[in-house]
């Protein structure tokens, strides 16, 4: 018999078990110590936790001494069983095996001797003793219930031990023990599966947002894909250095989760962007691209020479030099209209002749070639939007910013919000919409201000440009670091750590792979650039 000291003793482990079963977060670890406890409680040789999953017992852990079976939940091997039909072919239950009875009834099943038990088939316990040479002697099943008592679960343990380490039967006190503990950790479970759908209903209610924003713009759900992921790489990265400015800087699995939110949500606000903004290719587009407007006038002009020379008002040597001089500045146009990272004074110069150039349309009268929308257009100096669009693009940032914080965030991600909104800010205080200042802004938000940049130069999927490569990337990344746009800590352990590589094996084209030369990149000095050629060669070598 059991002592009293040794009841106390287990009562207030059981007590201590359950305060550690509601605070395990991983459900792995969580079937692991609901297996463990059970087998310390009855002194069990070996035990196995299954699950209820559509109509079978699923094994999740499993354990053995004597045979040293150390598999499944968080740190075991894999498990390969099939899983226990808890119905016959027929619709009838599967009583006959003891787990399986155990889930149909709810009753716990303490048997002294399987190889003498009544009732239930122990053929398959048999066969496994004779390939094994191990001896399944007792078995205490006990069904887990939820709340509503519902089994969840079942929990068998095997082969009780005596003082002596002798095999005996499970006591009275063991399955007391065993079905209170089964009791609560059943509630820990339910209660950690709730907080998982809860989860994946939360990312999926994201998800479903991303899609409708992918639906007016298809590279922006890619992007509010791709960010997340890059943020990620290039947190952890951070919370690994050891070393400089960031070595204190740490993140738990909460912490990720968080920055992962706010990843996911970066951009929401672009839901309430024009489509014809958000995907504006080229300068001149706005529900279709205008150019073949210009190309229609070009052909009049064409025409107009063509004319002239057939009514002897111009030779073939002038109709030859116009024609040259229109087809010249009709690729003028068509090239400032394709944008790009910058414009010269000479093309702009170019462009504002062309504009002035006078025409008549057919039966209208005479007008600048170009009109003053047109003209503003085909002026921009950097990438296809005017300071209008510019002003209705840098909105999304703002609406982000009053969408999260108009949420009822729970204690762990009340920092979405803050992490989300701060992309568009700069180092120097010059970003939007606040002005923030390095000094103002948390290391994930600056995380994700470099994610964010990194992936817009090196994206595919853009309508308004190709993908840059890597060189040509990090180079401009590198200019932003010297110019105060992104944080030069977290910039060099991008580079360092190859968080800039991790990622563009992901999601880069081979072809944007490109050799960089990293003693001429800017923003790097000779210390990291030898070190990342070291790199490189070690990278070779394999």
């Amino acid at each position: 018999m059991t002592s009293e000291d040794e009841i106390l003793s287990r009562l207030e482990t059981l007590n201590a078990i359950g305060v550690a079963l509601s605070s395990e977060r991983d459900i792995g670890s969580l079937l692991e110590r609901i297996l463990e406890a059970a087998r310390d409680f009855a002194d069990a040789d070996g035990g196995t936790l299954y699950r209820v999953k559509d109509d079978t017992l699923v094994f999740e852990v499993l354990r053995n001494d004597t045979l040293g079976y150390f598999m499944g939940g968080k740190h075991g091997e894999a498990i390969h069983f099939a899983p226990l039909p808890l119905y016959d072919a027929d619709g009838s239950g599967n009583d006959s095996m003891v787990v399986a009875h155990a889930a149909l009834s709810g009753l716990t099943i303490n048997i002294s001797d399987a190889y003498a038990a009544e009732g239930f088939d122990f053929s398959g316990t048999r066969a496994f003793d004779q390939k094994t040479g191990y001896r399944s002697q007792s078995f205490l099943t006990v069904p887990m219930k939820d709340h509503s008592g519902a089994v969840i679960g079942v929990l068998q343990l095997i082969n009780a031990k005596d003082h002596d380490g002798k095999v005996c039967a499970f006591s009275h006190a063991d399955q007391q023990l065993v079905e209170s503990l089964a009791s609560q950790a059943a509630i820990a479970l339910n209660n950690r599966q709730l907080v998982e759908q809860l989860e994946t209903l939360f990312e999926s209610l994201i998800s479903l947002v991303n899609t409708a924003i992918d639906e007016k713009s298809p590279y922006t759900g890619g992007h509010c894909e791709r960010v997340p992921v890059l943020t990620s790489l290039l947190a952890d990265a951070a919370a690994r250095n050891s070393a400089g400015p960031l070595a204190g800087f740490s993140m738990t699995e909460a912490d990720r989760y968080e920055l992962k939110i706010a990843g996911l949500l970066h951009d929401c606000g672009k839901i309430t962007t024009p489509v014809h903004v958000v995907d504006k290719a080229t300068k001149l587009e706005t529900l279709f691209d205008r150019i073949a407007l210009i190309d229609t006038r070009f052909e009049v002009l064409l025409r107009d020479v063509e004319i002239a020379r057939l009514k002897g008002e111009i030779d073939a040597d002038e109709q030859a030099a116009r024609v040259q001089h229109l087809l010249a500045d009709r690729e003028t146009v068509r090239s400032a209209n394709t944008g790009g990272e910058f414009m010269d004074e000479g093309k702009l110069q170019a462009i504002a002749r062309i504009g002035a150039h006078e025409w008549r349309p057919h039966g209208g009268e005479t007008q600048a070639f170009l009109s003053a929308n047109e003209l503003e257009n085909l002026s921009i100096r950097r990438g296809t939007l005017t300071a209008a669009e510019r002003e209705i693009i840098n909105h999304h940032i703002v609406m982000t910013i009053r969408m999260l914080e108009a949420l009822p965030w729970p204690p762990h991600l009340t920092q979405v919000p803050e992490y989300a909104g701060g992309h568009h800010e700069r180092m120097d205080g010059k970003g939007y919409p606040k002005g923030l200042t390095r000094e103002q802004m948390s290391i994930p938000a600056r995380v994700m201000g470099i994610a964010d940049i990194f992936e817009a130069l090196t994206a595919r999927d853009r309508p308004y440009k190709p993908g840059k490569t890597l060189s040509e990337s990090l180079r401009i990344l590198g200019h932003m670091k010297l110019e105060g746009h992104v944080d030069p800590d977290l910039f060099d352990i991008f580079l360092r750590e190859r968080v800039y590589l991790d990622y563009a094996k992901r999601f880069l084209e081979p072809a944007q792979i490109d050799v960089i030369d990293w003693t001429k990149m800017p923003g790097v000095d000779a210390g990291l650039a030898e070190h990342l050629l070291a790199a490189d060669r070690n990278e070779g070598s394999h």
